[in-house]
């Protein structure tokens, strides 16, 4: 079967919202995304590792299906989701050394 589930979709759900289990929800993994919600991201691994492997390829649907896009997709969502760690990495840096 083709995939059904966008690359982009779950990529922006796993960042922007992935301690909430948004991204499991969507590519209908129910109880999992329930459990990353009731540990608010698994304290946060969870949520790092969740991002790594939608990045990395290896999230799938709940019917093991690739995720729509990724071939296409998977350079630029790289290249966001290091600019913007490194920048929110900076700017807590930079606010430490004001405070």
């Amino acid at each position: 079967m083709p995939p059904q589930k966008s690359f982009v979709a779950t990529w922006l759900f796993a960042w922007l919202f992935g301690y909430f289990g948004i991204d499991r929800f969507y590519l209908g993994k129910i109880g999992t995304g329930i459990l990353k919600l009731i540990t608010v991201g698994g304290f946060g691994l969870w949520y790092l590792i969740d991002v790594i492997l939608v990045l990395a390829g290896g999230q799938h649907d709940k019917h093991g299906r690739d995720l729509a896009g990724y071939q296409q997709s998977k350079g630029i969502a790289w290249v966001v989701t290091i600019v913007v760690w490194l920048l929110g990495g900076v700017s807590g840096v930079l606010y430490g050394l004001q405070g």
